[in-house]
């Protein structure tokens, strides 16, 4: 399968084009990139260009990795990393809508969709299957989870869990269950998932303990559910809260 690079594209020495990659005109892939097969970049994104960062040393050599049949729309920017040897990382089947960006460091898994104008700031990570509505925005180190729906607009600078809905600034709007559903996931696990939910959001206390004391009672069997648990044991931010007035079942 032939890699196809359109005139006026530009393409440094030393990048590395998986099998069936298109670089439309006016595109700029730089020496630090390396793309799987059947990448497809759009007119004017720039990818592996120097990190947004006053203190970068650009002799450094960093790059950026993007996974095979990822689509990156028109004036996507993916900056490469800070740190020598380091990555800016993004998965597979991913789609990138114009003007998005990701910015030096940030880890963004497989299936996700950011749609137009939605910004990763440096560090932050996105989990499968998320997506980002148009002009999100995520603060530098937060963890967006697996299966998480960001509102369009949204100003996230908290860890949102796997499995919500979020939108405005940090609030839990629902759970992401029409979303699970969608990608088939079992209904047992559903089912303990949105128990596991309710559990950590309307338990009063300490949100990293209400869910530590959740998983250790061992009610919780399926994988899912459990790898919600388990995300409020990690990280150092702390966590996008639930409205007062409650959430409901949302559709992603």
């Amino acid at each position: 399968m032939a890699t196809t690079i359109h005139p006026t594209a530009l393409v440094e020495p030393g990048a590395q084009l998986g099998d069936g990659c298109e670089i439309q005109a006016f595109a700029v892939i730089t020496k630090h990139c390396v793309l799987g097969e059947r990448v497809v970049v759009h007119p004017f994104a720039v990818l592996g260009g120097d990190p947004q960062y006053l203190k970068f040393d650009r002799a450094i050599a960093s790059g950026v990795r993007v996974g095979a049949g990822t689509v990156i729309r028109e004036h996507v920017t993916i900056n490469r990393s800070i740190h020598a040897g380091g990555f800016t990382v993004v998965g597979e089947n991913c789609f990138l809508m114009a003007a998005s960006h990701v910015a030096h460091d940030c880890a963004v898994g497989n299936n996700v969709v950011l749609a137009n104008a939605a910004l990763l700031g440096g560090h932050a990570t996105v989990g499968d299957h998320s997506f980002l509505g148009g002009g999100a925005a995520v603060h530098q180190f937060c963890r967006v989870g697996e299966g998480v729906m960001v509102a369009g607009n949204a100003s996230i600078t908290r860890d949102v869990a796997h499995f919500t809905m979020v939108a405005e600034r940090d609030e839990i709007v629902g759970f992401n269950a029409v979303g699970l559903r969608r990608r088939g996931i079992s209904r047992p696990a559903i089912a303990e998932l949105k128990q596991a939910f309710h559990a950590v959001y309307f338990t009063p206390g300490n949100i990293r303990s209400v869910a530590a004391e959740a998983l250790a009672v061992g009610t919780y069997t399926t994988a899912e559910a459990r790898r919600f648990l388990e995300f409020f044991s990690e990280g150092k931010r702390s966590f996008a809260r639930a409205r007062r007035a409650g959430v409901e079942e949302a559709e992603g």
